[in-house]
């Protein structure tokens, strides 16, 4: 009996140490293999920059397989998309960016964050480039001095080309200089990746767009997929360097997670409109004035200051320039004291203020990141129709009659309660007053207030102009 025992407890010994091998890897992994998926749907900015951040922080914590960073986007800010091609290069987890649905494009910004990507893929029906940096404008039209003959191949080609041997302008400059440095990026990550270093240059000097075959066979993306599953069964066996080290990526049928954007990341979406952040601090301002104008009322304070930190913060995180945005609270400054102190000058130099810097306001501009006009305009009308009504009613105010104060007391009717020779004492307004008067009067007679001097009412018979004296 106690010899089975024995047997029994060596046979449990032996199937112990052998399972346990076999379930030692996924227990030192802690986690189970998974793909995680960020979706950019939309102009780049500082929500898509928060976004990929705090997507590829879930992805090294819970030590992800691969992250799949999908892209439908029209580009978006400079700052941003430099801000997520540093994230993803140094992401210990790759990252595969995918060009979906069908109909999708990566254009402009889009296109440099594909070239980072470790894998690029695009699904069917899909398109990217158009990489220019469109936020510098394009180049002021040549006017024809008056027969327009002058297009390369006449006699005056030649005077032209003499022209162009010297400095360019300021304006031409600063356009080669950013053009520049925009392809010396893209044809840095093109030499990282392995892909197509010519077409990306082409992409940023002439706007190039490729559709998802044509940048498969230029080299551009690694392959098209249809959907995530056959995108994970293509990426697999992939090398692909990553932090430093060379990995193989396994990605056959792995489960796939889409982490949804915060609170946080969605309200950043929407105050980092220049628009939005724009009426934010319009609506924080005149917030403020009505609460100092009205003490006590506590909500426009409380909204006012809400709004005004929101507005300032989302202008924070865009490039602004500050001329811009100095003439923008210049003009409200202008507009807040002609409420108080109506004048045509601080009225309309407000409203000229105000739309200049709103127009300045923005260094660059991208797609989703432009200043309306329309905005523009309506913001000023209001604030404009905000100062001028509340003018008039401060002008009207200032024509009435006083209603508190000794002027209040003026032409008011008195009754003599009692008098001897030139003072007694008087009932006005329901109270009793001491009196005084330059001429002789009674008890009885009809009498008004004159004149009010510390607590003494000077009075004088009600018939001698008493009726013009509230005039």
């Amino acid at each position: 009996m106690r010899l089975a025992r024995v047997a029994l407890l060596v046979a449990a010994f032996v199937a112990a140490v052998v399972v346990c091998p076999s379930s030692a890897p996924g227990e030192a992994s802690g986690q189970e293999r998974i793909a995680l998926r960020v979706e950019i749907d939309g102009a780049i900015g500082p929500a898509s920059a928060r976004q990929l951040e705090e997507a590829l922080a879930v992805a090294a914590e819970r030590n992800a397989d691969v992250l799949i960073l999908q892209m439908n986007t029209p580009g978006g800010l400079a700052t941003s998309m430099r801000e997520m091609i540093a994230d993803i290069l140094a992401s210990p987890v790759p990252v595969i960016g995918y060009v979906a649905p069908a109909g999708g494009h990566a254009a402009s910004a889009g296109t440099y964050i594909l070239y980072a990507t470790h894998v690029a893929a695009m699904a069917p029906g899909t398109n990217l480039g158009a990489a220019t940096p469109v936020e510098l404008g394009g180049p002021l039209p040549s006017f024809p001095d008056g027969d327009d003959k002058n297009d390369g191949t006449g006699p005056e080609a030649g005077k032209d080309r003499k022209n162009a041997a010297g400095p360019p302008p300021a304006g031409d400059a600063m356009t080669a200089k950013v053009t520049n440095d925009a392809v010396a990026l893209i044809r840095s990550l093109a030499e990282l990746r392995g892909r197509n270093a010519d077409w990306g240059e082409k992409a940023v000097r002439e706007a190039a767009s490729l559709s998802a075959n044509a940048a498969l066979q230029e080299h551009v993306v690694d392959f098209v997929a249809r959907d995530t599953a056959e995108l994970l069964q293509l990426a697999d066996g992939r090398t692909v360097e990553v932090a430093g080290r060379k990995e193989a990526l396994a990605t056959k049928g792995l489960p796939v997670e889409t982490l949804e954007p915060g609170w946080l990341i969605r309200l950043l979406a929407v105050i980092t409109d220049p628009n939005i952040a724009v009426i934010l601090m319009l609506i924080g301002v005149y917030g403020l004035v009505f609460e100092f104008t009205s003490p006590g009322a506590v909500a426009p304070g409380v909204i006012g200051t809400i709004c005004l930190l929101l507005g300032l913060y989302a202008l924070n995180l865009l490039p602004i320039n500050y001329a811009g945005l100095a003439l923008l609270l210049l003009g409200i400054i202008f507009l807040v004291v002609e409420v108080f102190n109506p004048t045509v000058v601080l009225g309309l130099g407000g409203v000229a203020a105000f739309m200049l810097g709103a127009a300045m306001l923005l260094k660059t501009e991208g797609p989703g990141f432009e200043m309306s006009w329309t905005v523009i305009g309506i913001a000023a009308a209001l604030t404009l129709g905000l100062a001028l009504l509340t003018g008039s009613y401060l002008w009207a105010a200032r024509k009435n009659v006083p209603r508190v104060g000794a002027q209040a007391m003026q032409g008011l009717p008195a009754k003599i309660l009692d008098w001897e020779g030139d003072e007694g004492h008087v009932l006005a307004r329901g109270e009793r007053w001491r009196a005084k008067a330059d001429e002789p009067l009674a008890v009885g007679d009809s009498v008004e207030v004159a004149d009010v001097r510390g607590l003494v009412l000077t009075i004088r018979r009600r018939n001698a102009g008493g009726d013009g004296a509230r005039q």
